[in-house]
């Protein structure tokens, strides 16, 4: 008898393990559906963060590549009065700093704040072009936990009308766990997603601000250039 208690016993246990084991092997892809349309969206939103963020790598990557011996040629050309030869250098080099320098050559022959000022307004477009998409990602990083908190909040609220349509007075685990998986799902999906997207949007500003100071050091290199004496 006591063998045969123990043997029920222990068939009782295995089964409480299977079914243990069998709720732990849910995947992400189940614990996605759980969340809703919203998670739909929220991918949606990594997606383009995550395209963004490649497409502008690789326009500031191109930006700061540059050939080492571009200004020491535009000096070469402009003491030698060849400015035609310069302005060629600048079209076939297709850099933001050798558009600058380009509008700079341009304007030889007038007052030097007249070359400074069209060589600001070429490199503000040139800043204006590279942080392009930037508000997009910064867009991504603040509204997709706040996306995720609204999963939380019609989880939640789907949890209490299933409580509400239940009249036995007794609260089943079945009525809370779907609007409860929203609600946890949602909110992680939005947090994943906008923590990415933060970090990606402070990289390409750092990225950008790099750009800027490489500008910013061709324009004084430029402007010396001019003032030296022949």
């Amino acid at each position: 008898m006591n063998l045969m208690l123990i043997l029920q016993a222990a068939t009782g246990a295995v089964a409480g393990t299977a079914e243990t084991a069998e709720v732990a092997e849910m995947n992400l892809w189940e614990m996605f559906n759980y969340g809703g349309p919203i998670m739909y969206v929220l991918v949606a939103m990594f997606a383009l963060a995550m395209y963004m963020l490649i497409e502008r790598l690789i326009t500031l990557k191109q930006a700061l590549k540059e050939d080492n011996s571009f200004m020491n040629r535009i000096k070469d050309y402009i003491y030698d009065g060849k400015i035609d030869a310069a302005l060629k250098l600048c079209r076939d080099t297709n850099s933001p700093t050798s558009r600058m320098v380009e509008k700079g050559i341009s304007r030889l022959g007038r007052p030097m704040n007249d070359v400074l000022v069209a060589i600001e307004n070429v490199g503000n477009l040139e800043i204006a072009n590279l942080e392009k998409g930037l508000v997009i990602v910064a867009s991504i990083s603040g509204g997709a936990p706040m996306l995720g908190f609204l999963g939380t909040v019609t989880g939640m609220v789907s949890t209490f009308y299933n409580m509400s349509l239940n009249n036995t007075g007794a609260i089943q685990l079945s009525d809370l766990s779907v609007g409860m998986y929203q609600a946890m799902v949602t909110t992680i999906g939005g947090l994943i997603v906008g923590i990415i997207a933060y970090f990606a949007y402070n990289y390409l500003v750092s990225r950008v601000d790099s750009v800027v100071r490489k500008l910013e050091a061709r324009t004084m290199e430029f402007l010396d250039l001019l003032n030296e004496p022949a």
